[in-house]
């Protein structure tokens, strides 16, 4: 049933899609379906704080999701082996690194963010902070990415590391390893971030 739901919704969204289409294709409007002419009608406002919002959101999703995966195993098998509730916390900690480390690019890419005035500005000044915008947002995307699925690894891992440590303390350290490059994910991706956010500017002086 829930297939025929789903596809009776696509159908019916295709079918709008093409109206649209055929309606901008014979009232001479076609050129609404350039991406070039989207793409440069879209403030360079929203690109950038769309990123900031992905670096954020995106990292405290990876960093919850790692925390509810590790959070659960080291409940579940602090009952069999009360032990491991109390090391296994460095788990949650590494989960959390995965927000902070969204939190600190977030709190970077807004200084970038200012204001400029579109009507008087020159070209060059214009083409500065549409770049701005669009390098703002992918690099937004990029950490927010990284971090989600950073969330997710060391979750997993830190989930196994839970439980293989209530099977047999040995194992603890040899995982937690696996857990620390795990981790750095997360940190790779504010470091493309950086990268990528490092020669803009914005405002009326942008080059």
């Amino acid at each position: 049933m829930s297939l025929y739901w789903y596809g009776g919704h696509s159908g019916f969204i295709f079918l709008v899609l093409v109206l649209v289409g055929v309606y901008y294709a014979l009232s001479g409007q076609g050129y609404r379906f350039d991406f070039g002419w989207f793409l440069t009608e879209t403030s360079p406002y929203m690109w950038a704080n769309l990123g900031v919002g992905l670096t954020i959101s995106l990292s405290v999703v990876g960093a919850a999701w790692g925390i509810f995966t590790t959070g659960s195993s080291i409940i579940g098998g602090g009952v069999k082996a009360p032990r491991i509730r109390t090391k296994n916390l460095i788990s949650i900690i590494f989960c959390e690194a995965v927000a902070i480390y969204g939190i600190i690019m977030a709190i970077v890419m807004l200084q970038i963010i200012e204001p400029f005035e579109a009507d008087s500005a020159t070209t060059q000044v214009r083409r500065a902070n549409y770049m701005a915008g669009y390098s703002l947002f992918g690099a937004g995307l990029t950490v927010g990415m990284c971090n989600l699925f950073c969330g997710f690894c060391v979750g997993i891992v830190g989930s196994g590391a839970a439980l293989a440590d209530a099977q047999n303390p040995n194992l603890f350290v040899k995982v937690l390893i696996v857990e620390i490059f795990a981790s750095v994910i997360g940190l790779f991706g504010v470091i493309v971030g950086i990268i990528q956010t490092s020669k803009i500017t914005m405002g009326n002086k942008a080059k």
